[in-house]
């Protein structure tokens, strides 16, 4: 993130220039806490599969970061027709199982009350991070994103700094780095797209089963191998996604 997240900060800004757009507050608000929250968010994340099980961890904080956007569009009055609601349930329960990995023997972590507090703050943060970006003024366009981009670089630098990790990586790792700002640009301007054009609680559920396309390029790239629950989750994701598109 050292690398890609100045990168994204640059492009996205020359991108939001062309594009065109005023700059109000709520654009600067909104996408700052949404970077904000990303950073954060990914922080937690990291730092709860670090200290516990990943069989647990990576699935809870899934389930989380699809149901919060999901409750905070009903409260705000949405109201998803009969198939997309079956949709949502079907989608919420596929994040779970394509989440979920196979539980190591003799593990040394447990799920304890520090790594449960972070597995639920990540969960927490990477939601409502869909919900700061619904709010973003859509007449703004791109520039959302940019204050997004500029506030998490902010907040990396700041953690790395504190931590003594600044480093910038060489060779291979920072042709990956640059990969990564690349389709991380394209993936939020999307999803800003979707999120502007469609029922927070529907666009929030459909972009929350990004872990099935993550398994399948592991499948393809990787050559690793599906364990049959995360087969039967990815089956409910497509799924509900029909259920949620035709609605």
């Amino acid at each position: 993130m050292l690398v890609a997240y100045p990168i994204e900060t640059i492009l996205l800004g020359v991108l939001a220039f062309c594009v065109g757009g005023p700059i109000h507050a709520g654009a600067i608000i909104w996408g700052a806490l949404y970077g904000v929250g990303m950073a954060f968010g990914m922080w937690a994340f990291f730092a709860a599969l670090g200290a516990g099980p990943i069989s647990v961890v990576s699935p809870l904080a899934a389930v989380l970061n699809a149901a919060v956007p999901v409750a905070v569009g009903v409260a705000m009055g949405e109201r998803p027709g009969q198939a997309a609601v079956v949709g949502v349930v079907l989608a919420l329960v596929s994040v779970m199982l394509v989440s979920r990995e196979a539980p190591v023997e003799d593990a040394p972590y447990r799920f304890t009350p520090k790594v449960a507090w972070l597995t639920v703050v990540a969960g927490s943060a990477m939601g409502l991070n869909l919900v700061f970006l619904h709010q973003a003024p859509h007449e703004c366009k791109l520039w959302p994103l940019v204050f997004a981009r500029v506030a998490a670089t902010a907040v990396v630098f700041m953690m790395a700094g504190t931590s003594g990790n600044m480093k910038v990586p060489r060779g291979r790792p920072l042709k990956l780095a640059l990969s990564t700002a690349l389709l991380d640009i394209f993936a939020n301007i999307t999803m800003l797209a979707a999120l502007h054009t469609w029922l927070l609680s529907l666009t929030s559920i459909l972009v929350s089963l990004y872990p099935a396309a993550t398994v399948v390029l592991a499948m393809v790239v990787l050559r690793e191998r599906v364990t049959r629950l995360q087969g039967v989750g990815m089956v409910m994701a497509m799924g509900s996604v029909a259920m949620i598109a035709g609605s």
